[in-house]
């Protein structure tokens, strides 16, 4: 079982943007979309700048574009969570929700025991992120937690690609 909250598109600045004007002559280059998703981990009351803060850190330490993001996924029990569902609409992207099981089903270069204790999957994050892939999918940056100064931390994420046929979905 999943679902899909739609955000509302709130685009950022985008990299290509601020690049060099072509030349006249110069044909239009043809630029893939490769299509990254971003599976998040949150505990109850993350903000939206934790995520999105801990997002942009993860993506730009991999040498990777915020404009490349096209998903972000998470637990169906966290899909509703307000910091989630904004970063979501800041980045312009769908949030999507996967059971516990299904994310369970998933091999993950870091399980957690504190993920399977707190909501019945080793991994929520980098599962997420390759259950949305879908067949082909690859996981460019495993589990990366949020920083926070003086607190514990309530985010992670981890970052996949999709496959030459990834619309997502189950694996």
């Amino acid at each position: 079982m999943e679902s899909v909250t739609r955000a509302g598109a709130h685009p950022e600045p985008s990299v290509a943007s601020a690049s060099a004007p072509m030349a006249p002559d110069a044909p239009t280059p043809s630029l893939p979309c490769p299509g990254l998703v971003v599976g998040v981990g949150a505990g109850r009351g993350v903000s939206v700048g934790e995520v999105t803060g801990l997002i942009r850190r993860t993506l730009d330490g991999a040498g990777l574009s915020v404009c490349e993001v096209v998903e972000l996924a998470t637990v169906e029990g966290k899909a509703d969570e307000p910091g989630l569902v904004a970063a979501a609409a800041r980045l312009g992207v769908p949030l999507r929700g996967y059971g516990a099981a299904a994310l369970a089903s998933v091999a993950v270069p870091s399980p957690s025991e504190t993920a399977l204790t707190t909501v019945g999957t080793p991994s929520v994050a980098e599962a997420a992120a390759l259950l949305a892939t879908g067949p082909g999918g690859e996981m460019l940056v495993p589990k990366r937690k949020s920083e926070p100064r003086g607190r514990p931390a309530r985010a992670t994420c981890a970052i996949a690609r999709r496959g030459k046929h990834g619309q997502g979905g189950q694996r």
